[in-house]
């Protein structure tokens, strides 16, 4: 998994390295208040009172997410303007920056989809917020996000290259650069599928039984 851009550490080089890896955790925290809000809204009561109402079930949770979605690509888009301004230079075109868009927002789903059953699973929102962080801090650095595979220690390189993480950053760089995208793209939005169904029928299946 290459696109043919290298890590160097110094000049803007690096940071058009590393900034795929910094929209990923970008998002994993952007998840991290809706493990907390689902978990809040499942131990303080104000469930009960929506299934009073008139309203779809499911309408609980979606919400949760199409919310958590908007401000994390608007998060996603802020990061891209600070980048611009510290030397952050893609080279996608058009139709690659499209396609940017699509794995970002198809991570967002699966991430925020797993922050649900995270919550839902938690018993305080608290333990919520702790149950994200893998997702936030230790996957992004065990990836390629910060230094390139080959550089690694045996163990670790065939962990993280095997990782969602690594997929969708690789997809991300070669789509921003111009570089190899090879089936990156594809395994990217394999992971975020399959991630996003298995949040999503499990935190129906969890919400459906509270």
């Amino acid at each position: 998994m290459t696109t043919g851009l290298t890590a160097s550490r110094s000049g803007t080089e690096y940071i058009d390295y590393v900034m795929p890896g910094i929209l990923l955790m970008t998002l994993g925290s952007g998840s991290m208040p809706t493990a907390v809000a689902v978990c809040t809204d499942m131990t303080e009561g104000i469930v009960a009172r929506f299934r009073t109402m008139a309203i779809s079930r499911a309408s609980v949770l979606t919400g949760h997410v199409v919310g958590s979605v908007i401000q994390t690509m608007t998060s996603v888009a802020l990061l891209l303007g600070v980048g611009l301004l510290m030397g952050f230079r893609p080279t996608a075109d058009v139709s690659s920056w499209l396609a940017v868009i699509g794995v970002l927002t198809m991570a967002t789903l699966a991430l925020t989809w797993l922050a649900v059953l995270l919550g839902l699973i938690s018993t305080n929102p608290e333990a919520a917020g702790n149950a994200v962080m893998p997702l936030s801090f230790f996957l992004p650095f065990v990836s390629s996000a910060f230094v390139p595979l080959e550089s690694m220690p045996t163990g670790v390189r065939e962990f993280a290259e095997y990782q969602p993480f690594t997929a969708v950053i690789e997809a991300l760089r070669g789509l921003l650069f111009g570089g190899p995208v090879g089936n990156n793209v594809t395994i990217a939005l394999t992971w975020c599928t399959g991630l996003t169904l298995v949040g999503y029928l499990w935190a129906k299946k969890l919400y459906n039984r509270s």
